[in-house]
């Protein structure tokens, strides 16, 4: 590609319709007597245009550090796992960050990320004006990102009192879909959970049980699977531990599962085994993704759409809070998609 031509404090000057003294006294850190919103847009529109004076870098400069967004992950994920569910979280955290003109920047996964990693990270080179965590880390992980002072926004998590977080209605969504299979005359509920261990998995489960034990129900512990992940390995796992006890006369007629991926590999477990869902056996999802809403059959699934999740994320990052200003647990409401899954319980 040819090189872009380079840009002159004239053209700028020109460009923001501003004396080319006040370009050259802000591009050369002269804050003094300088309005700060003038400050900050000489200095974005100059890095915009790609102004590189000899000496000087416009990308450590106070403008240029807001427009640059750190994206850490959760152990044990990575850019290229199959996860849909996060995966629609940064597709709504980029296009967001993107229409501001702010630039979100990977830098790498948990159980990747040592104290000498984090520190060349956020230290030196690129500077970034806060950080996005996509999944639960574990705390001393996060203790060790609060020692850079950056605003912290943790997506599906939350940590009272330490930072930001954004996280979907898990009560609503669980109450949603006990209702929806409760008007069926679903009674027998079983649970298919992942990710042991993290909040989330807590969250759905804690929602489940309050819903069930509001309807005078209560879930059977025979039918009550957990797995350390949740991917769809996992739900084909559970889904063949279940079905173990399919002979009995009080076998669930409906499950609910912790994510979309587990479900769909019930599901398809199910069908392998010859189950008509859901003439034979209801399935649900207690989160919205893709996989539920575009797949075949569609599944049915109550939750906060991740892609909102992520929009909400990239808001509140931009807006710069600081901990002086107190911290902001945003909940996003949840809604229930009915899709093929679902139905009348069984008389069998």
């Amino acid at each position: 590609m040819p090189r872009p031509k380079k840009i002159s404090q004239t053209q700028l000057a020109q460009e923001l319709g501003i004396s080319q003294a006040l370009v050259s006294l802000t591009l050369n850190g002269r804050k003094a007597g300088i309005n700060t919103e003038t400050y900050d847009r000489i200095w974005a529109h100059a890095v915009k245009r790609g102004y590189r004076p000899k000496g000087m870098h416009p990308a450590a400069s106070p403008a240029a550090q807001a427009q640059q967004i750190g994206i850490v992950l959760r152990a044990p994920l990575r850019l290229n796992t199959p996860s849909i569910y996060f995966g629609h979280v940064q597709h709504g955290l980029h296009t967001t960050l993107e229409v501001r003109d702010v630039r979100a920047i990977f830098i790498g996964s948990e159980d990747q990320l040592d104290a000498a990693k984090l520190k060349r990270a956020l230290t030196k080179g690129t500077a970034f004006h806060g950080l996005v965590l996509i999944g639960e880390v574990a705390r001393p992980f996060l203790d060790r990102l609060r020692r850079f002072n950056l605003p912290i926004v943790a997506v599906s998590a939350r940590y009272p009192g330490l930072c930001h977080s954004v996280l979907g209605n898990e009560p609503s969504a669980l109450e949603s879909l006990v209702q929806h299979l409760i008007a069926f005359g679903h009674r027998r509920i079983g649970w298919i959970g992942g990710n042991i261990g993290l909040g989330r998995h807590e969250a759905r489960f804690q929602a489940l049980q309050t819903a069930l034990a509001r309807a005078g129900l209560q879930l059977d512990p025979r039918y009550k699977i957990k797995r350390q992940e949740a991917d769809r390995a996992e739900g084909v796992e559970a889904a063949h531990e279940l079905l173990a006890h399919a002979g009995r006369a009080d076998f669930p007629t409906a499950l609910v599962c912790y994510n979309t991926s587990m479900a769909d590999g019930a599901l398809k477990t199910l069908l392998r085994q010859g189950w008509r869902v859901p003439r034979d056996l209801s399935l649900a999802s207690a989160d919205v993704s893709p996989i539920a809403t575009e797949g075949t059959p569609r599944i049915t699934a109550a939750g906060t759409n991740p892609e909102k999740l992520g929009e909400a994320a990239a808001r509140l990052i931009v807006q710069g809070a600081t901990a002086d200003q107190g911290f902001t647990d945003l909940m996003l409401p949840a809604q229930l998609f009915v899709g093929d899954t679902t139905g009348p319980a069984s008389k069998a």
